[in-house]
């Protein structure tokens, strides 16, 4: 029997403890303390002897041996035997087997113990962080109660009972105090491993923190009756949250308002007083843009869906109501719909009303040749270009009170002339930038945009080729809750991504990169670039 520091319960007996004490499991510690006595056995017999330990979980007994390789001819005593040698110890033993040759008992010295005790401790570490690893990695979207056990430098260290959490001081809400030995219930955002053990990233900020804690005093919420669609936070200030019901007869805002608003006061209670505004949901993305805008009235709401933009017109009277303190309450609602709001008053609109109605009056004054009254009189009458009145049938023209057929073939004539000296000058410039005829030939492609991509550096096919969509239509991207707009070569034109996409391809087929199939369709038959 090899004689060790602890007897066989004693073993066994550790292993439990530690097994219990750090909530992991007991083969693992057994399988640290195996580890760690092959280690000590290594520094007696040498650190190049494969040798292995092996501890009964049910007796505690434990037994050493030493791994050799069976080969013809033996260059390290320490890892390979001879075959006969082999054969003493196994009769059918081969040439390619592993042997295990039992060693004798020992006593472990000092210095073994204590580089035995240093494995046992950092392999149950290992398994430690590995364990609640895989306990928290799946609570991601989980609200938490812990206690503080340190504040440092304003972030804040939590103690969940099984793992620590950090909620760093910009997660937590303004204004907000907490010391050591508080109760505080967070919301688990993120999960990762990191040299030092895993590190838990807890919130009181989040969006979701709110909607989970509305989750947790509606039962309406929890049930799935009631949907929280989307929620936007100025943390500790302000809140806006969307819901619908899955039944006609909840009332998706009275569930969580609650009985005389305990529902509502009861998370605006855990938020510091954060006031929250319950809105309900709607598909139709105007009604809900109205909703998201309560408590202002809105009297016209004008939307842009290419751009997701839309235009508000609200009373005079309700302007900084509807913006908010600080830009507050169109924030909140910019964020809860996803889509930029433009607002403006009665008074706003009907100056931009006007002012468009001048600009297109004297547009149709100078083109066509026409005093200002006639002019207005196109205007009011809904036309917005020379080219609608350039090519819209004879008898609308005709049709306008005080118009005849002759006026109205005059002011076409008018109008075809107008546009074919514009064609003209912009073919000019079109040269004068160098942009080829090719380009031209492309189906769908006006003189204006030619003009447009020469200013751009497009001259040629495959110029066009090897633009992106992006390139011509532009793009918007979000930078610190803010949508900020980068030009294309085709802003300004009505001409949408689906346009430009197939603008594209015509310039890949014409430049000869991908050929056209048989039923129209553009296939790939060299590398193309990137769009």
């Amino acid at each position: 029997m090899v004689a060790v520091s602890a007897n066989r319960l004693e073993l066994l007996q550790i292993a439990e403890a530690v097994a219990r004490e750090k909530s992991i499991d007991r083969s693992i510690v057994i399988a640290a303390m195996e580890d760690a006595i092959a280690k000590a056995a290594r520094s007696r017999y040498g650190q190049e002897t494969d040798i292995h330990a092996d501890i009964n979980p049910r007796t505690g007994e434990l037994r050493l041996a030493r791994h050799l390789l069976v080969v013809d001819d033996v260059e390290n005593p320490a890892t390979e035997i001879t075959l006969d040698g082999a054969r003493r110890h196994n009769p059918v033993a081969q040439v390619g087997d592993t042997i295990a040759d039992t060693l004798p008992p020992f006593d472990f010295g000092r210095i073994a113990a204590q580089s035995a005790k240093q494995v046992i401790v950092q392999r149950v570490r290992e398994a430690e962080r590995d364990r609640q690893y895989d306990e928290y990695k799946d609570r991601i979207g989980e609200v938490v109660n812990g206690l503080v056990k340190r504040v440092e430098y304003g972030n804040v260290v939590v103690d969940l009972g099984r793992g620590e959490g950090i909620l760093r001081r910009d997660e937590l809400l303004p204004r907000e105090t907490v010391k050591t030995g508080d109760r505080i219930r967070a919301y688990i955002y993120d999960v990762r491993r990191e040299p030092r053990g895993p590190q838990i990233f807890l919130s009181r900020t989040h969006p979701q923190f709110m909607a989970k804690l509305f989750a947790q005093e509606v039962p309406e919420i929890y049930d799935g009756v009631v949907e929280i669609k989307a929620v936007a936070r100025d943390p500790g200030s302000r809140a806006k949250i969307a819901v619908i019901s899955r039944d006609s007869s909840v009332d998706p805002v009275g569930a969580c308002v609650g009985m005389r608003g305990s529902r509502v006061q009861a998370v605006v209670n855990e938020l510091q007083g954060e006031k929250i505004d319950i809105i309900p949901w709607n598909p139709d993305i105007a009604t809900f843009i109205v909703n998201a805008l309560a408590p202002a009235e809105v009297v016209k709401v004008v939307l842009d869906e290419e751009r997701e933009r839309i235009e508000v017109v609200v009373p005079d009277a309700q302007l900084s109501l509807a913006i908010g303190r600080r830009g507050q309450n169109v924030r909140l609602a910019t964020q809860l719909t996803g889509w930029d709001i433009d607002i403006m008053t009665e008074q706003e609109e009907s100056e931009r009303r006007q002012k468009e109605f001048a600009e297109r009056t004297k547009m149709f004054a100078e083109a066509l040749d026409l005093d200002e009254m006639m002019g207005q009189l196109l205007t009011s009458e809904g036309f917005t270009s020379v080219e609608e009145i350039a090519y819209v049938p004879l008898n609308e023209l005709a049709s306008i009170e005080g118009f005849d057929e002759d006026t109205a073939a005059e002011l076409q004539a008018r109008a075809q002339k107008h546009l074919a000296e514009v064609e003209e000058a912009f073919d000019n410039r079109r040269k004068e930038l160098g942009v080829e005829d090719d380009v031209k030939a492309l189906p769908g492609v006006t003189s204006k945009m030619l003009v447009a991509f020469g200013e751009n550096d497009i001259k040629s096919v495959e110029d066009l080729a090897g633009c992106a969509t992006d390139d011509l239509t532009g793009w918007s991207e979000r930078k610190d809750g803010e949508t900020i707009r980068h030009a294309g070569a085709l802003d300004g034109f009505e001409f949408s991504r689906e346009d430009a996409e197939q603008l594209i391809m015509h310039a890949r087929v014409a430049a000869g990169w991908i050929e056209a199939t048989a039923d129209g369709e553009d296939a790939d038959t060299a590398p193309q670039a990137d769009a």
